[in-house]
């Protein structure tokens, strides 16, 4: 039997006929989801319903969210310390069986859950099929971190020969998952799986718009060997996050959002001791290119960069500075790029842009167009609201590039979530650098040039993910086990990278045994 047909967020083309059927049949079972009403499991008085409306087509009602009382939140996190203690006790080497299980199921599963996510959120088949192929192999790639390091278990030197120390990396308990709606899979799924093969228990609480996609994934988790009880779901909105982040019994947090509710969530998530928080927060994220760059190369990158998920990623490509002598040709050439892209309803096989997320997105797209056009700069690309248009009943905009600003106007600063991204020309790499430094944020960034000015730019570039003369994408498209994923100041709180090789260590804290014998 043949390989299946893998999707990773540097999958450039999608010509596999194969794929596109078996994901047309999963928009067929995925549709015979929508509407379905979702609630923490046994709630006994959960609050009054919201509807999560497709932004493709607001007339679609996804799915009705009851978002989770302060009776649940307490039961779901008391039967996850329950349950956890089992867990915790159970041979690493079963955790990892279970786990790998777990990821087989999911790719298994992958065709209806990326639909779902492309109605539910707005992705394009290729970015939901990566986004829920990245959830499974987040399972793997922690799996394989846990056998390769012998389940962090290790002999250290001895003091006397009756004497023998092991270090030994032990779960904290309870970990609390709080994630986006911008990948609404992956990123509950990743904290989750390092949580678990550490021998966590895990409390999941996604974003309301992402919630049924998060859902789906929860189902697999309760049909799995994982023991009852051990993964808890619990949806709603900014309440039902806060709640979870002021509970006693929770043990360790992730969250996944913007640089203000990262901020907030790790100053509020403290109790009698301190407790771990890992924050991965936003960007504005810069692309330099030099003279010397492939320009095709460049205007590749970084357009799939602006573009990707409608700019809806932490990671997108916002601010560009190139030298001057290739100003005006990249711009005409990127421009070119953006155009090129397909706006369409994104369960469409064509479609490379889907909607943006909901109306206030839209409006702030509307207003960086706006304040571009008033402070002087150059709407190169794109400037154009569809949503109301022939066939357009959602939340579409039109990828946007702007030229003409000085590099301190505020669209070089301001993190927007939108496909949106300024250029400006710059008078040296050392000028580049220090414009793409002075940021609050350093999540991704990437660069276009030649081979002796690489250098510099790895040397001092102040970013966690970052990417050389890559058509696949400037600076997004980061891969479990290839890329590790995680910010740098401002945008992220650990200093370690998902999908890497020192993340799952961030769910387990040290114990140091020494036994004395005779």
């Amino acid at each position: 039997m043949a390989e299946p047909y893998k999707v990773t967020y540097a999958t450039l083309t999608a010509d596999n006929e194969d794929l596109h059927t078996a994901y047309e049949q999963g928009i067929e079972k995925a549709r015979g989801w929508l509407g379905e009403e979702i609630a923490a499991p046994g709630d006994p008085n959960p609050s009054e319903p919201i509807e999560v409306h497709s932004p493709a087509d607001p007339s679609v009602v996804v799915a009705t969210v009851r978002p989770a009382s302060t009776e649940a939140i307490d039961t779901a996190i008391a039967e996850a310390k329950q349950a956890g203690k089992a867990w915790a006790a159970t041979p690493w080497q079963e955790r990892v069986r279970i786990l790998r299980d777990l990821a087989d199921t999911i790719s298994e599963q992958a065709n209806e859950l990326a639909a779902l996510m492309t109605i539910e959120v707005g992705k394009n088949r290729l970015e939901a099929l990566g986004d829920v192929e990245e959830s499974a192999v987040f399972f793997r790639y922690y799996a394989d971190q846990v056998e390769n390091n012998g389940g962090f278990d290790a002999p250290m030197d001895s003091l006397s020969d009756k004497e023998k120390t092991r270090s030994v990396l032990k779960p904290f308990g309870v970990w609390g998952v709080i994630g986006p709606f911008n990948f609404p899979m992956a990123l509950v799924a990743g904290p989750a799986a390092a949580a678990l093969v550490a021998g966590n228990a895990v409390v999941v609480k996604p974003s309301v718009q992402g919630t049924h996609v998060a859902w789906r994934l929860h189902q697999l988790y309760l049909e799995s060997e994982l023991p009852t009880g051990l993964v808890q779901f619990l949806p709603g909105g900014d309440e039902v996050g806060k709640a979870i982040v002021a509970h006693d019994g929770i043990d360790g947090l992730t969250f996944t959002g913007s640089y203000a509710g990262g901020m907030a969530v790790a100053q509020a998530f403290r109790g009698a001791y301190p407790k771990p928080v890992v924050t991965e927060m936003g960007g504005k994220n810069p692309t330099i290119v030099t003279a010397n760059a492939d320009l095709d190369l460049a205007a590749s990158g970084i357009a799939r960069s602006i573009a990707g998920a409608s700019g809806q990623k932490c990671s997108a490509c916002s601010r560009i500075y190139v030298d001057p002598a290739v100003h005006d040709e990249l711009v005409e050439k990127l421009s070119a790029a953006l155009d090129n892209f397909q706006v369409a309803d994104p369960l469409e096989r064509t479609a490379f842009l889907g909607p943006v997320i909901d109306q206030a997105a839209v409006d702030r797209y509307r207003a960086a167009v706006e304040h571009a056009e008033q402070a002087g700069g150059t709407i190169a690309a794109g400037g154009e609201v569809l949503q109301g248009q022939d066939g357009y009943p959602g939340y579409f905009v039109r990828p946007t590039l702007v030229s003409g600003l000085p590099s301190d106007d505020k669209l070089f600063t301001d993190e927007l979530f939108v496909p949106f991204a300024v250029v400006a020309p710059v008078d040296s790499l050392d000028e580049a650098l220090d414009l793409a430094n002075d940021t609050v944020f350093g999540l991704t960034a990437g660069f276009f040039g030649a081979e002796d000015e690489i250098d510099t730019f790895l040397d001092r570039i102040e970013a966690g993910v970052v990417y050389v003369n890559r058509a696949a994408g400037a600076t997004t498209g980061a891969w479990p086990g290839v890329q590790p994923f995680g910010g740098w100041k401002g945008s992220g709180s650990s200093g370690k990278a998902g999908g890497g090789l020192h993340y799952v260590q961030l769910f387990m804290r040290e114990q140091s045994q020494t036994v004395v014998s005779g």
